[in-house]
């Protein structure tokens, strides 16, 4: 674990660089809701399991979603320019599964239950939550395209329990009490 750094030192003179490998086994220690990101257009239907989505504004109601420029689901996602994040519930972590491998999309999307949203993209039935977006923006940063996504639609699907991955394995998140 690193130090603080006494007064006039820079982090340079004190410690080497993070490796990739630091960086990654660090990362395990944040835990994330699990995600399948979905499009569909011109370029086909595709999609892909992520945990790096969050918030970014509520006016207008904005997500960021990280995308491996390497995803076979990269040229769809960018050319159809729309995206749907449906937060997966407990018990899917399959369908995780089955997303975040090198399985054809059509056999990604024969497992669940998918309608289409307002945009187009694949909306899973039974998502705890899924935000329909369009993408308004995207920026490069190392191995990533960091795609800014304003949502133009959401449904909830009923869902008790999310899921989330911590520590390099899924587990079941408790919602809240039924008032």
């Amino acid at each position: 674990m690193g130090q603080c750094m006494p007064a006039g030192e820079t982090p340079a003179t004190i410690a080497p660089p993070v490796t990739r490998q630091q960086f990654r086994d660090a990362m395990a220690c944040l835990g994330a809701a699990v995600n399948i990101v979905t499009t569909d257009g011109p370029a086909g239907r595709h999609g892909f399991t992520a945990s790096a989505v969050c918030s970014v504004t509520d006016s207008p109601p904005t997500l960021l979603v990280c995308l491996n420029k390497s995803s076979s689901a990269a040229s769809a996602v960018h050319a159809n320019g729309v995206i749907c994040v449906n937060t997966l519930a407990a018990g899917h972590e399959e369908l995780s599964n089955l997303f975040g491998g090198r399985t054809p999309p059509e056999e990604r999307f024969a497992r669940g239950q998918w309608c289409a949203s307002a945009t187009g993209a694949p909306m899973l039935a039974g998502a705890v939550v899924a935000f329909d977006c369009k993408i308004v923006r995207t920026v490069e940063v190392g191995t990533h395209d960091v795609l800014f996504c304003e949502v133009v639609g959401l449904a909830e699907g009923g869902a008790r329990e999310g899921l989330i991955y911590f520590s390099r394995r899924y587990h079941t998140l408790p919602g809240a009490p039924e008032a």
